[in-house]
Parts: C-alpha cells; sequence; structure tokens
C-alpha cells in the first residue's frame, strides 16, 4: 500500500472514524481503524451497533489494507506539522511519512474486522439540513434509558412526501414534521438514542444538500458527500419495537390558551430556574379575566421568586406545575418568535407551538405537588 493525501482531510476523516471505534476488550479489533486503498482511500470504523465509511480524496500508488488503533492513529495525525502525508505497508504495518518523520503504528490482523452492510432496498432522499433539523427538534425528548428501548430512541416515519421525527420518555413529547422526501410507499424506524446524536455529527462532515437513506429491517445507512472528505456513510442498527401511538394523547381541544413570545417566555422561565430548587418545579399561573400570566419557584435554600409576562390569554383560570426544563428544552425547536400554550385543565398536558411554525409540537405532562 503507497497513499498520498493531506493531513486536513486525512485527519477529518480519521477523528469522524474514531468516534464510532468500539471499546469491547474482547474484540480488540473493534479499537481499530481499517485503511483500505484500491481505486480510493477508504476508512471505516464500526462497533457492531453503528459504523461509518468515509472516501477520502487520496493519490493511490499502491493498493493495500491495514488495520490500527484509532487511538494511536488520531493522535499521531494530530501531531504532523506538514500538510501533505504519505502512507506505506512496512511488513504490514502502517509507515507514516511526512516531511523527514517516520511513524511506524503495529497493525492488527484486518481479516478480523467486521463487514458493513450494503445498501438497503427502499431508498429515501431528503434534505440534509432538513433531516439534522427534525433530529435535533425532538432527539432531548428521548429517554436516555434503554430498558424500553422504544423510549430511548428517535422515531422516524416517512411517506411519499414528508417525514416525522418524535422521540418521548413518557413525561414530554417533540415531533416535528419535514416536507420535501421522495419515497414510493411508507417506512417506519426507530433510531437508538445514542445513534442518533452520531448522525447529526456526521451530517455536520456532510456539505451536500441532499442525503440518502436506505433502510433494512435491522439498519438504516445515510449517505452523501462532503468536499474536503468525498462520500460519507453512516450505518445504524434500528430498534425492533413499537413506537407509543402518541396522536392519541395530543389533546384537540383547550380550555386555557396563551400566547406569548418565545424569548419573554425563556427570560421568566431563566429567572425561576434559580429558585426552582432540587425538584427543579416552576408554577405556571393563568388569569384570563386580569390578564395574568405569571411564574413562580420557590426553594427553601434560595428564597422564591414570581414574574410576569405579557401575555393574549383565553379561557378559564388555572394554576399548574411543570418541571422547569421539560417547559425550556423545546424553545429552540420552535422556529417562530411567539408560541402558544394550550392547556386542557389541572393535571393535564400542556401543547406547545409556535404560532407561524405548524410543522413542530412539543407535549408536557403537569407535576403533582
Amino acid at each position: 500500500m503507497k497513499i498520498g493525501t493531506t493531513k486536513e482531510r486525512f485527519l477529518q476523516a480519521i477523528l469522524l472514524a474514531e468516534r464510532i471505534v468500539g471499546k469491547k476488550e474482547s474484540l480488540p479489533v473493534l479499537s481499530c481503524i481499517l485503511i483500505e486503498a484500491n481505486k480510493e482511500l477508504i476508512i471505516r470504523a464500526t462497533n457492531l451497533e453503528a459504523g461509518v465509511e468515509i472516501r477520502v480524496p487520496a493519490e493511490i500508488h499502491e493498493t493495500g489494507i491495514v488495520a490500527v488503533s484509532a487511538h494511536v492513529l488520531s493522535q499521531t495525525i494530530r501531531a504532523v506539522s506538514a500538510e501533505k502525508i504519505d502512507l506505506h505497508l512496512d511488513e504490514s504495518n502502517l509507515l507514516i511519512e511526512s516531511r523527514g518523520t517516520k511513524t511506524l503504528i503495529k497493525a492488527v490482523p484486518h481479516n478480523e474486522f467486521p463487514t458493513l452492510s450494503s445498501k438497503g432496498s427502499k431508498g429515501i432522499s431528503v434534505s440534509r439540513a432538513l433531516l439534522m433539523n427534525g433530529i435535533q427538534s425532538v432527539v432531548y425528548a428521548a429517554s436516555p434509558s434503554m430498558i424500553r428501548p422504544e423510549l430511548g430512541s428517535v422515531y422516524i416515519s416517512v411517506n411519499a412526501s414528508s417525514m416525522v421525527t418524535a422521540a418521548t420518555d413518557s413525561f414530554r413529547l417533540a415531533e416535528k414534521i419535514i416536507s420535501g422526501t421522495t419515497m414510493k410507499g411508507e417506512q417506519e424506524l426507530l433510531v437508538p438514542l445514542k445513534h442518533a446524536l452520531e448522525l447529526v455529527h456526521v451530517l455536520e462532515y456532510i456539505d451536500s444538500e441532499m442525503v440518502e437513506i436506505d433502510l433494512s429491517d435491522s439498519e438504516m445507512t445515510v449517505s452523501g458527500t462532503g468536499t474536503k472528505l468525498g462520500q460519507v456513510r453512516y450505518i445504524s442498527r434500528v430498534v425492533d419495537g413499537q413506537f407509543p401511538n402518541y396522536k392519541e394523547i395530543i389533546p384537540k381541544n383547550f380550555t386555557t390558551e396563551a400566547t406569548v413570545l418565545k424569548n419573554d417566555f425563556a427570560e421568566m422561565l431563566r429567572k425561576a430556574r434559580v429558585f426552582s430548587g432540587n425538584d427543579q418545579h416552576v408554577g405556571l399561573h393563568l388569569y384570563p379575566k386580569r390578564k395574568i400570566f405569571s411564574a413562580t419557584a420557590q426553594s427553601s435554600d434560595v428564597g422564591e421568586m414570581s414574574d410576569s409576562i405579557d401575555a393574549a390569554i383565553s379561557g378559564d383560570d388555572l394554576d399548574i406545575n411543570f418541571h422547569i426544563g421539560y417547559l425550556g428544552d423545546c424553545l429552540t425547536s420552535v422556529a417562530s418568535d411567539s408560541i402558544v400554550l394550550g392547556f386542557s385543565g389541572t393535571g393535564r398536558a400542556v401543547v406547545i407551538r409556535g404560532v407561524s411554525d405548524a410543522s413542530f409540537t412539543y407535549l408536557v405532562m403537569p407535576l403533582n405537588r
């Protein structure tokens, strides 16, 4: 194997692949990056649950393949000061040369490296930016635990014209509708939370306007092209489970509604958080006839606060408590400047939507205290 490439391109590919490598001591090859020189330079990494393949622009003088420690390789390339590097095989080990310096990295038998799956049969074309936005708009609502895998995942539903992303931990629910997909038929899948977060990171390395999503019964593959890296392909396993039928729990009618500026509401929550104590509780108080929308919080250690903001309120008077973090998490996902909070009464969930953003819906269950 003999390869010539730039440090910047190679290092970006290595850093991206290093995030995916496995940590299982029983399979040392999983902590390695596979470097293959054929018609092009290909970098691969996997932890058996997810994998990445990156095609890096390079000059291929001799073909070959080698697997080396991801950590050792990334630290080595970081330390290179020259713009260009050359990769060779020296008795099956990897020799890196750059402007008078040589580094030899011991290789691991590459025939033990798992094969990354090929594309699935159901292809979807979607905007890279919209896919990122769809995942980021809901991912925080997924459960960090995989005790119930369907709650520890991001739900993705695709039909001929749109994609829906959703997540819930049973205390709150976030849904984002993305228009502009192309697919025949319908498909639903559950992507584990950690893989959904990793996919967002991978998409940041891709700058093509559109990405391709290929689906199979057990995996999802997302691929696109980067200016510096060439083609990037991310493979993730999907959860075999059923996402809750959340449409049924979203209230259709509200007894109290309030329209407020998003920034005013965020600032009110920020003030309340200081006094919300360890339980992070905040009380919302709506009195339509008196045109009052206020929040209260109290802590035996810090003190107490009350703050009111301007709001257009209708319906019944209401006093209700929420987890302050659950209320605030959704605000960056709302595209409009104003939000509508719809309440169905004491002990029932609040639904938050943007005044001019019908694509996003957020639901939070109240606290009893």
